[in-house]
Order: C-alpha cells, then sequence, then structure tokens
C-alpha cells in the first residue's frame, strides 16, 4: 500500500467518522470565541486584559494581582483572579461588567470563523436545534449574532457567563442550561468548541464533542485534554450538512 493510499483511506475514514458524529447530532450546542468568530481580532484582548488592570489600579487595588497576572494577555485571567480573592464580591461584578462593555465594543471588528455563518444556518434549515454555550456575556454573544442576521438560527438559547464565576467552562453550567432548555437528551446533543475547558464541560454534561482547531497548537491542546475528534475547519462540517461527502 502505498502513502498516497494510506493518507486517502485515513480522509476517508476520518470523513466518515465526521458524519456519524454530525448525523447523531439533533440539537448543537456552540462555543462561541473561536467556532464561530474571534472575537477580539480587531479589539485585542491584550488591550482589554490591559484595560481591567489600569482600572483596578485606579480603585487602588494594584497589590491585588500579581506581576504576571497583571502582564497577562488574557482578560479573563485578570478577571478569575480578581475573583478568588474576592468571590461574590462588587469588586467582583463591576469588573464584569467592564469586561462585558469591552466584549460589545469588540463585537463590530469581530472576524468571523470561516464557514461558521453557513454551517450554522444549513443546520437549523436541516431541524437541528442550535445554541450557544460560552464563556463571553450572551449581551455580546447576542449582539454578534444579530449582526450577521444568525440571531433566528438559534432562537434564542444564548447561554453566557454570570456573575457566578464558579459556573463558567469547565463547570457544565452553561451546557446544562442549555440542554434544559431545548429538552435534549446530552446524548442527542453536540459541543464544538476551541479550547480544553469546552471538551471538560461537555464531559463533564455528558455531550459528545467535536473540537475546532484553527492552527496546531490549538490542535495539540484540544488532543492532550482527550478530544477524539478534531478538524481544522469547518468545511468539512459544512460538506456533510449539504450532502456532499
Amino acid at each position: 500500500m502505498t502513502s498516497d493510499t494510506r493518507q486517502t483511506e485515513l480522509v476517508a475514514a476520518e470523513t466518515e467518522n465526521l458524519r456519524e458524529v454530525i448525523e447523531r447530532a439533533r440539537f448543537v450546542l456552540f462555543d462561541f470565541d473561536g467556532p464561530i468568530c474571534r472575537l477580539f481580532a480587531g479589539h485585542r484582548a491584550e488591550d482589554v486584559a490591559k484595560d481591567l488592570v489600569e482600572w483596578l489600579e485606579r480603585q487602588g487595588m494594584r497589590g491585588l494581582l500579581s506581576e504576571e497576572e497583571r502582564a497577562h494577555p488574557d482578560p479573563m485571567v485578570v478577571l478569575y483572579a480578581v475573583h478568588r480573592r474576592h468571590p461574590h464580591s462588587d469588586l467582583v461584578v463591576e469588573l464584569e461588567e467592564r469586561l462585558t462593555q469591552q466584549e460589545l465594543m469588540a463585537v463590530p471588528s469581530a472576524w468571523p470563523t470561516p464557514y461558521a455563518d453557513p454551517v450554522i444556518r444549513t443546520w437549523s434549515a436541516v431541524g437541528a436545534r442550535l445554541a450557544i454555550a460560552s464563556n463571553n456575556s450572551a449581551r455580546t454573544v447576542s449582539g454578534y449574532l444579530e449582526d450577521r442576521g444568525l440571531t433566528d438560527c438559534f432562537a434564542r438559547n444564548l447561554y453566557g457567563r454570570t456573575q457566578d464565576l464558579n459556573q463558567l467552562k469547565p463547570d457544565p453550567h452553561c451546557l446544562n442550561r442549555a440542554l434544559n432548555a431545548m429538552g435534549a437528551a446530552p446524548s442527542a446533543a453536540l459541543m464544538i468548541g476551541d479550547a480544553p475547558s469546552d471538551h471538560e464541560a461537555a464531559r463533564l454534561a455528558g455531550v459528545p464533542f467535536l473540537g475546532y482547531a484553527r492552527n496546531a497548537y490549538k490542535e495539540k491542546l484540544l488532543r492532550d485534554a482527550g478530544a477524539e475528534d478534531v478538524v481544522g475547519s469547518l468545511e468539512p462540517v459544512l460538506r456533510v450538512l449539504r450532502g456532499r461527502d
């Protein structure tokens, strides 16, 4: 058997497995930032994290964060750090709202993930019920979907960050909310996410998982976390939905 033949057989097997994963799903739960768009493509996450740090400093709370946390490019790291030290406090509520406002500012410059829009529309058109289960604010998700004309595909099943940060993924809280709202058995659903926390939340909720990895680093993180089904593009998902594979 030649290497080309082996590669062809491998691709065929992966396509068949993807078809089975997709055809089993009657309810599809999407993570938001990653599988649907790159939220901070034009409004950099590093700048958002810096804004949160500077806001804390203006409140006289510079010492609340370590040097590493103050320099971290992920705004969620700042939010988590404050939550760990002052859980359920007014400070966390204010910081979360500030992050939400920054997310809303990022919506107009977000980059749609290639093939995400037609995947969403096609999956909805063939009868699947769709929901968002995200660590971003539901207000952010709603604003983006409205801009893209995708709101009706989700029937307002948008479940995002609450002020109780213990309920963020990898906790399955937002997945369970979506499943309960749709009356969905976990085994009949599919979670599409791009992070190990998405995979772990799906595992805890009993929901099958399909990883989306836009680069090799993302794929390695998902594989190391135990994800078995991972795609580097949503194009093969769209092809299966349209019956071309």
